[in-house]
């Protein structure tokens, strides 16, 4: 009887986790890389997006996106032109419900994210105690 009632359990559990969609989430991406990257489950009635907000005038500027969940709605797979103390920019949203179907580049490798952290905290370490000299 506990085989069957543990078979029962298992059975809808799966279920369950077969209905929920895994999104790649991103916080905040500058100059195409993802600073914070990982993965969010869903909630049932949500589908992955990609929000990109570019500025057409400024070359060589990939411009800001974030990711993850969000209810499907209208604003799903639009865009939108508008400006910005003179600066034109577009904004769009880009939905899709499959796992992980909105694709994110993380930057760079682990080793290098500690890199960055580290010359970054020394040099505001350095910028303190060279003001207290």
């Amino acid at each position: 009887m506990g085989k069957l009632f543990l078979g029962f359990v298992v059975a809808i559990a799966s279920l369950a986790l077969v209905e929920s969609l895994t999104c790649n989430k991103c916080s905040v991406s500058v100059f195409g890389f993802c600073l914070n990257g990982d993965n969010v489950t869903c909630a049932t009635n949500e589908v992955c997006f990609t929000g990109r907000a570019t500025f057409p005038s400024i070359t060589g500027f990939n411009g800001f996106s974030n990711q993850g969940c969000r209810v499907n709605d209208i604003f799903c797979n639009n865009s939108t032109d508008s400006s910005l103390l003179g600066i034109s920019y577009t904004a769009s949203l880009s939905c899709c419900s499959t796992d992980r179907c909105n694709p994110v580049t993380i930057s760079g490798a682990p080793s290098t994210k500690m890199t960055f952290t580290a010359a970054i905290t020394g040099a505001v370490l350095a910028s303190v105690l060279g003001s207290k000299l």
